[in-house]
């Protein structure tokens, strides 16, 4: 038992320094060379709906306003997003995506929709349902 433990620990260290490493090469193309793995993520974040408040979309990020107006900031400059503060509300800030920035999230979006199609090629119905069991159980822990 003690054995499949420490496999699993290697295993998931591996995975997430592989899927990170593999993430940034497959995403950050000549085409957004100027953007970093983190920008896109909070591209995916912003999402291609409607505007989404800053507050909102650094709940997403697990982080603060202020470090996520830092990246904002430059995100906006790039043209991957636009902000604007409401009518209603001067405090609150909405975030769109500009078309560039719809581009990179897709672009970001296909990644992962063929790195799932990948994984799960080969499993039947039960081995998927047990891998997205076990996927619920490892995001409650990093969430707790």
């Amino acid at each position: 038992m003690a054995r499949h433990i420490n496999g699993i620990n290697e295993m998931l260290v591996s995975l997430f320094n592989h899927v990170m490493d593999v993430e940034s090469k497959a995403v950050i193309t000549e085409e957004f060379k100027d953007i970093t793995n983190n920008d896109m993520h909070i591209i995916e974040a912003v999402g291609i709906s409607e505007p989404r408040k800053m507050s909102d979309i650094a709940k997403i990020l697990g982080v603060t306003v202020g470090t996520l107006t830092t990246n904002m900031n430059g995100l906006e400059k790039k043209n991957y997003i636009i902000k604007e503060r409401s009518t209603e509300d001067k405090r609150v800030v909405f975030v769109t995506l500009t078309e560039r920035g719809r581009k990179a999230f897709f672009h970001h979006r296909d990644f992962h929709k063929n790195m799932i199609k990948a994984v799960v090629v080969d499993l039947d119905d039960e081995e998927k349902r047990l891998l997205y069991k076990c996927l619920v159980k490892l995001d409650s822990f990093f969430r707790e």
